[in-house]
């Protein structure tokens, strides 16, 4: 089975606009991300899905000079952007991930790609059910299924969110999802404003890399460091209807 990784990101985000490449220990936020995400295990490449906006060639140029291997598709059906990219790397398996998570655990998103891959499952993921931070989220999903989700949809959000057609059906896609031993869905991880970016930015400066890919080091210096945690405390997540 062919897996891969794909990091769907733009510049147009709304509420922190260029976010995407904004600084993180001297690396653009989505290298982190991408980078994290050739660290899963089972996955077999990692593929950015971006917008073919104008706006947005400034983040392909980014992308071209590491070498990272893009596929550009609409602005707002990143559906049909996650299709395209399944399409051009010959993916069996899609694992979804998103630039605003520099975060990401490849551990935690390595037990996601571990359950979808024992079989059983349309879709898998940590999300529907949440006990890891925001900011660790993965879904995993059979190139099948997402063709089907493509081909289907054609509610706006679901176009948009990738996954809420087949989340929506539990009656027709086997889901499967994952769960940590411990409750940490109240810290957030993920980065929507410029809070949530001085919060990434002090645990990186703080702990550094490889320890910030450790889940039990990030949640032990963020119980020591409440201080960090309160900067983005009052940051609200935009919800997908359910």
């Amino acid at each position: 089975m062919h897996t891969v990784a794909v990091i769907q990101a733009r510049m147009g985000s709304t509420r922190l606009p260029g976010k995407v490449l904004r600084d993180i220990g001297g690396r653009p936020m989505v290298m982190h991300v991408i980078e994290r995400a050739r660290r899963i295990d089972g996955v077999d490449e990692a593929v950015a899905a971006i917008p073919d906006l104008p706006e947005d060639d400034v983040l392909a140029g980014a992308l071209a000079d590491r070498a990272v291997r893009l596929v550009r598709g609409p602005a707002d059906d990143v559906l049909e952007r996650y299709r395209l990219a399944a399409l051009d790397a010959g993916a069996d398996a899609v694992v979804r991930v998103t630039a605003d998570c520099p975060l990401l655990s490849p551990a935690v998103a390595s037990r996601v790609v571990s359950r979808f891959a024992a079989g059983g499952c349309d879709y898998a993921s940590n999300t529907r059910q949440r006990t890891y931070p925001r900011g660790m989220d993965v879904e995993v999903i059979s190139r099948e299924v997402l063709e089907t989700a493509a081909r289907e949809a054609v509610d706006p959000a679901e176009r948009e969110h990738v996954t809420p057609f087949i989340w929506r059906r539990p009656e027709r896609f086997h889901l499967c999802s994952v769960h940590g031993d411990v409750d940490h869905s109240d810290l957030r991880l993920t980065v929507d404003t410029e809070a949530d970016l001085a919060v990434v930015r002090a645990i990186h400066d703080a702990i550094g890399e490889p320890a910030s890919e450790d889940l039990d080091q990030l949640v032990a210096f963020l119980s020591s460091h409440p201080e960090v945690v309160a900067q983005n405390a009052h940051v609200a997540q935009r919800k997908v209807a359910p």
